[in-house]
């Protein structure tokens, strides 16, 4: 690589790491109760578009799990207890992989009528028989539920659902700032954002989101995913653009725990596109003096988002 940006200026890691903690912790406080408020809001109104598909859960079938799968997602928030992933599938003899396209939208391909009936009959019956008739008391009653109690049904099995998934939708959050402070510090020089799925083929003066940079696994040729890909303004044909992996951490203990990750990632690179390939590390929140000196040592630079100017000094 041939600039140094943080990688060999130890005196001023610690100082570094406070400010990329306090930087981290202020977004949080400001942003994350706000964010995750919003997707409790969008999961109410979720459960509110089921409770009025199946009669407030007391008429679910097959046939409505066919028509809107990623219903799933939420009935496994509506039983007692609530029912992960891993544990339908066994109770219901599904495959990993059919609970998750399920609540990701998607019907399987590869299975024929008459078996996607039945796997979708076996999840209905045991949702069915795990539904929270303490939270809705209406099924045991076989009524139909006041409007105070559907509320607070709703309420509850929404902030079940955001329960589960406030780690991914906190990382969503830290990914959209990351990506955002990057696009508006290139904008500001005259970079173009452009939208391409090969690495080999940017023009001068651009940059891309999330591209695949094929490098070998063993003996295996795979895809390894890099978050922003920036081609300089001065860059000579045949030159490889500077590859850009975004971090963000609310804790030193997962950190250093996946510190390994990058060393492996830059191992790959440098295989694949010799050992000056550019790869950077865009690094907010809780990363620590062990991680920092992990990195330095496998030749890994990096960027702090709470001094993003420091991208000049790689001749941007």
């Amino acid at each position: 690589m041939r600039y140094n940006i943080n990688k060999k200026k130890t005196e001023h890691w610690k100082d570094d790491v406070v400010r990329s903690v306090k930087f981290y912790n202020d977004w949080f406080l400001n942003f994350a109760p706000a964010t995750f408020i919003s997707k409790r809001n969008e999961a109410i109104k979720k459960v509110d578009e089921i409770f009025n598909k199946t009669d407030c859960l007391s008429n679910l079938s097959a046939e409505m799990l066919c028509e809107v799968p990623e219903t799933l997602q939420i009935l496994r928030m509506a039983t007692t207890p609530p029912i992960a992933r891993d544990r339908l599938t066994g109770l219901a003899y599904l495959t990993r992989n059919f609970v998750k396209n399920m609540e990701d939208g998607k019907l399987p391909k590869r299975m024929n009528k008459a078996e996607l009936a039945e796997c979708l009959s076996r999840t209905v019956d045991i949702v069915s028989r795990l539904l929270d008739r303490d939270l809705m008391p209406w099924l045991k009653e076989k009524r139909y539920p006041k409007e105070l109690d559907r509320m607070i049904a709703a309420q509850i099995i929404a902030d079940r659902l955001c329960g589960t998934l406030s780690d991914p939708i906190i990382r969503n959050e830290q990914e959209h700032r990351q990506l955002d402070s990057i696009s508006k510090y290139l904008e500001a020089k005259g970079y173009i954002r452009v939208s391409t799925d090969d690495i080999h083929n940017m023009q001068p003066g651009t940059f891309a989101y999330h591209l695949n940079a094929p490098v070998n696994n063993g003996r295996k040729r795979v895809n390894m995913p890099i978050d922003v890909v920036i081609m300089r303004h001065a860059a000579k044909q045949g030159e490889m653009p500077i590859l850009i992996e975004c971090k963000s951490a609310g804790d030193f203990t997962n950190t250093n725990k996946r510190r390994k990750e990058e060393s492996k990632k830059i191992e790959q690179l440098k295989q694949a596109y010799g050992r000056d390939v550019e790869f950077v590390l865009f690094l907010c929140g809780y990363f620590d003096s062990g991680y920092l000196g992990y990195e330095a040592a496998d030749g890994i630079d990096w960027v702090w988002e709470h001094r993003i100017e420091d991208m000049d000094k790689m001749g941007l």
